[in-house]
């Protein structure tokens, strides 16, 4: 016992020494590595032993690990043989979604001495998704007046690859009456619009059926197909039109739900059923419907659940009005979703040194990372603890902090000491979370025994005494 707390007291001074010569708690600069999506669990990313110009042994006597925000672990480090592999299988769009480059942020922690060594993986795409259309059929209906050159909105496909593997362009076959152009969204999403060549006729040919295909840029390419279905009409004068072709609104994500966040209006000068007026979505994906309740009479648009900026900032959606002849007029509402401070601050533990010895120097007492999921204000963070202790904190690399000692301990004072780290955002209101560690204190032989008085009298009788 005596050897081994003579062990841990040699490995706190190396610690000590290595805070007070001033070295960077941030160590090697960082490094970046790649890796393609979809490679399986164990995968070579990198040996860090090499990276680090550590020998294996020293990887492990330094008790390195790999540290990444939450509690999903995507890696693993071998201490056998000092190479930095998957411990999952990794699919680009389920932890970047459309954001590209697609990083995942991790850092390489060596407790002995304290270091910190950043890195990050880019995560590449694979072209493992094919463009898919929300409708596999569409269809529409042209007047026979209609001029060439007429722009007809179709309904786009999605592909949940990024770059080049994404979504590319549009082709429409067969094309003797017309062609297809491809357009790209604000947010760079494609969408395709057909352009009248050719005019129409409804006596020599009542209805008409394309094929829609969407290819994206992989090698090789993948593609998906919707048919379109044209129904050739007599004249009705005049399709709907929208007060406005573009709606922007800003709605707090804690709205409660059924409140009407904008209201459309289109309008028609026909009359009767040509002139009478029905709002829908126009190919709206899963996520807007489940988000959003359109009027079909009055145009309001409602919220049907919980915005969460967080995961979702801003939806675009288009709105169709039709009228009683199979007219439409499209507009677009933009939804900018704006954050509240809804997210407490998070506490993460890395290490925790204790019991620590009476009479040490500075200390590491712990090692932690706080996080926060709002933005802005919302997600910067303080943290403290309370002023009567003899402990401090300290800022390290990015989101990480120290706990350390301000000076030696002692047992015989004090052996316990309960520390609540309070982390606090600086949004309003202000959210805080709690964190209670427990330091205990170790004993060493520093106290040479003690009499319980400092003089005594004696008393001696005689052999012969009565």
């Amino acid at each position: 016992m005596e050897a081994g707390g003579e062990r841990f007291l040699r490995q706190r001074q190396v610690l000590l020494l290595f805070v007070f010569l001033g070295g960077s708690l941030a160590g090697s600069a960082s490094r970046r590595y790649s890796v393609a999506e979809e490679k399986e669990k164990g995968f070579l990313i990198a040996n860090l032993a090499k990276d680090l110009g550590l020998r294996v042994e020293e990887l492990a006597a330094r008790g390195a690990q790999v540290v990444s925000k939450g509690n999903k672990q995507h890696f693993q480090l071998s201490h056998q043989t000092g190479d930095l592999l998957l411990n999952e299988k990794l699919d680009r769009e389920e932890i970047c979604g459309p954001t590209e480059p697609c990083i995942l942020h991790f850092q390489i922690l060596l407790q002995n001495p304290l270091q910190f060594v950043t890195n990050e993986l880019h995560i590449i795409d694979v072209n493992d998704h094919s463009p898919v259309f929300f409708e596999n059929e569409m269809h529409l209906k042209i007047l026979e007046s209609t001029l060439p050159g007429t722009v007809i909105p179709l309904g786009n496909a999605e592909d949940l690859d990024v770059g080049r593997n994404s979504l590319q362009n549009y082709t429409i076959f067969p094309n003797s009456h017309f062609h297809v152009l491809t357009r790209s969204r604000r947010d760079g999403r494609k969408y395709p619009e057909l352009v009248l060549d050719k005019a129409l006729d409804r006596e020599e040919q009542p209805e008409l059926s394309l094929t829609l295909t969407a290819l994206d840029g992989g090698a090789p390419p993948r593609s998906g197909t919707a048919q379109i279905n044209i129904q050739v009409l007599d004249i009705n004068d005049n399709a709907p039109e929208f007060a406005l072709p573009l709606y922007e609104v800003t709605v707090l994500e804690n709205t409660p739900v059924n409140s009407v966040i904008v209201t459309v209006s289109a309008s028609d000068l026909d009359t009767g059923s040509f002139g009478t007026i029905s709002y829908a979505f126009f190919h709206a994906s899963e996520e807007i419907r489940k988000t959003f309740h359109l009027n079909p009479i009055t145009g309001d648009m409602q919220l049907v659940k919980y915005l969460n900026f967080e995961a979702i900032n801003s939806y675009e959606v288009d709105i169709e009005a039709k009228d009683g002849g199979g007219l439409s007029g499209k507009s677009t509402v933009v939804v900018q979703v704006v954050d509240v401070n809804d997210n407490p601050p998070e506490l993460t533990l890395s290490s925790v040194n204790s019991p620590v010895p009476e009479n040490s120097a500075e200390t590491v007492l712990a090692v932690f990372s706080v996080s926060d999921l709002d933005s802005g204000d919302n997600g910067r963070v303080r943290c403290s603890i309370e002023n009567n202790l003899p402990f401090v904190l300290k800022p390290s690399v990015e989101n990480f902090y120290t706990l350390v000692s301000e000076g030696a301990l002692d047992r015989e004072t004090r052996s316990e000491y309960n520390v609540t780290i309070t982390v606090t955002d600086l949004g309003t209101p202000r959210l805080k979370t709690e964190y209670n560690i427990t330091i205990l204190v170790s004993d060493i032989n520093d106290n040479a025994p003690a009499f319980t008085q400092t003089s005594y009298t004696l008393f001696v009788r005689e052999n012969n005494s009565p």
